[in-house]
């Protein structure tokens, strides 16, 4: 008597293998067809498997695995326009996070290791038993092809989210590591009603040692509706108190330089720090100089730094280049360069080198009118920098980013920062305060002048530091400027000339005037320059 497995093995064998396992078996080989039709059908159901997952494995009989890659596939469309449905308004935010990066970068490239291992089985499974050589050939070009399809736009994600995460993390670093703060992602700002960051622009040539932070603007943002207040600190400010501790100690009665051919700037404190470490000591190399300054001017203004960003001039040209250029209008010649360059007035597009020279020509102009082209230049890119450029120019500006810029912001707070911005770009109003001749005397300054103005400029968030400007140290009042200063009528706009009202004027050429004007009339001036003026006054689109 035979037992009870014995039977249902015998019955099993009878009734034959499973459809799945027979299709299996009785797939492509000698003297065999995967399925009728030949070449065309086969090339056919690879195309509609590469559209579809599972399709060809259907139409073979291999209905389990059919169904699951359909299903798998379904999955894949429908959670991905869900996502994007539901986090839409947060995809700009996501973008700045690392670690969604990586995920998202791992993920792409394993969804495209699947569709090409589906599309070359695809063809396995239906491809003809026997063929000609020329038919053999075709079927694998038509295959490349698909996988080639497949292959180039998995790729071109998966490498601009990895470049995009290194971007990231070679000029962000994650809070509590290399000077960046720690970040309550809860709470950002901290309860901040204002975020005070330091912008500057850094000029380290390859004939001058050291580096020289010639553009100094506190961007002052208010939290909630991101309008926005640009304080030019003028690179050539003199007799500024030191922040209390070794360079309090160093320099008791204000900041006199190192050595007799440093005449004690603004400007100089970056270099100044970098050079002598035990001015701010525990601070590492190429951190001193930004702590430093962002202390100094903390002391000057008696507001908040709570973030330094550092753009090197030179490395600034790549990015304009690599964006293809920015559109400025330009009323008057720029002088540039030393082989008699000239910017022509105009509405001009300005590649690297131009716009670098636009931002920082004293040809026949001053100081204040270049702070001004440079505020100008700054709201130019802000407003070009478009999705599509950053998409499209990504690489390049992405290399030129990484080289040019330096920052102490932390990672965690680029979400929140991100937000911010896209209130600053969506009308927020932006406008600018400059402590230039003739409101301020930049070699013998009103300190009291500077943090009253800057007070009612900035908010009252202002910090306790009780740097001001040294016992002894005479006030200038804002009637008139300095004798061997730069004459009012340049004093922080980008045209260089008075307009009627004594405001700055509204069509920047980017060269400053030559017309100086009486003391009482720098006296107006210097009262209707106490008030922020919005760029859009400044700078003419």
């Amino acid at each position: 008597m035979t037992s009870r497995p014995a039977r249902r093995n015998r019955r099993n064998a009878e009734a034959g293998p499973a459809p799945d396992e027979a299709a299996e078996r009785s797939g492509p080989g000698p003297g065999r067809s995967g399925s009728g039709g030949g070449l065309p059908r086969s090339l056919g159901l690879t195309v509609a498997s590469t559209l579809v997952w599972g399709v060809a494995h259907l139409c073979t009989g291999r209905r389990t695995l059919g169904a699951a890659l359909v299903a798998l596939f379904a999955a894949l469309v429908v959670g991905l326009g869900a996502w994007y449905l539901v986090y839409r308004p947060d995809l700009l935010h996501l973008a700045v996070r690392p670690d969604v990066l990586s995920a998202v970068a791992g993920g792409i490239l394993l969804v495209g290791l699947v569709w090409l291992c589906v599309i070359i089985r695809s063809y396995q499974i239906t491809r003809p038993g026997e063929m000609s050589a020329p038919a053999r050939a075709a079927g694998g070009v038509v295959v490349a092809l698909l996988c080639f399809a497949v292959a180039v736009p998995v790729s071109w994600a998966a490498h601009t989210t990895y470049v995009a995460r290194s971007t990231l993390t070679s000029i962000f670093h994650a809070g509590g590591t290399n000077g960046a703060k720690q970040i309550d992602t809860s709470d950002p700002w901290n309860g901040q009603s204002r975020v005070n960051v330091l912008l500057l622009g850094s000029d380290s040539a390859y004939d001058r040692e050291g580096t020289r932070t010639d553009s100094m603007t506190v961007a002052s943002v208010d939290t909630k509706t991101g309008e926005t207040v640009l304080v030019g600190m003028p690179r050539n400010l003199e007799h500024f108190q030191m922040p209390p501790g070794p360079a309090r100690d160093r320099f008791p009665d204000g900041f006199t330089g190192d050595g007799p051919e440093t005449p004690g700037l603004l400007n100089e404190v970056f270099q100044y720090a970098e050079d002598h470490p035990d001015m701010v000591p525990g601070v590492a190399k190429n951190h001193r100089g930004p702590t430093l300054l962002k202390q100094t001017i903390e002391g000057i203004l008696h507001q908040r730094i709570d973030y330094y960003i550092m753009v090197d001039m030179f490395g600034f040209a790549d990015i304009v280049d690599a964006m293809g250029g920015v559109k400025i209008k330009i009323t008057q010649p720029i002088p540039y360069g030393l082989q008699g360059g000239v910017l022509q007035p105009g509405d001009r597009v300005l590649h690297g080198k131009e716009a670098l020279w636009y931002g920082r020509s004293r040809t026949d102009s001053d100081d204040y009118t270049r702070m001004g082209r440079q505020k100008c230049l700054l709201r130019a890119i802000a407003r070009q920098a478009d999705p599509t450029t950053v998409l499209t120019k990504f690489d390049k500006l992405a290399d030129a980013t990484k080289r040019a810029i330096s920052t102490d912001i932390p990672q965690e707070l680029l979400p929140a920062l991100v937000k911010l911005s896209e209130k600053v770009k969506d009308g927020a109003q932006i406008s600018t305060l400059a402590f230039v001749p003739p409101l301020i005397s930049t070699g013998n300054p009103d300190f009291a002048l500077i943090r009253r103005l800057a007070a009612k400029a900035m908010g009252s968030d202002a910090t306790p530091s009780p740097s001001g400007s040294p016992s002894g140290s005479p006030s200038a009042s804002s009637a008139g400027s300095p004798s061997g200063s730069a004459s009012p009528s340049g004093s922080g706009s980008p045209s260089g000339e008075p307009s009627s009202d004594g405001g700055p004027s509204a069509s920047p050429s980017g060269d400053g005037g030559s017309g100086g004007g009486s003391g009482s009339s720098g006296h107006d001036s210097g009262h209707d320059k106490a008030k922020p003026i919005s760029l859009d006054a400044i700078c003419p689109s």
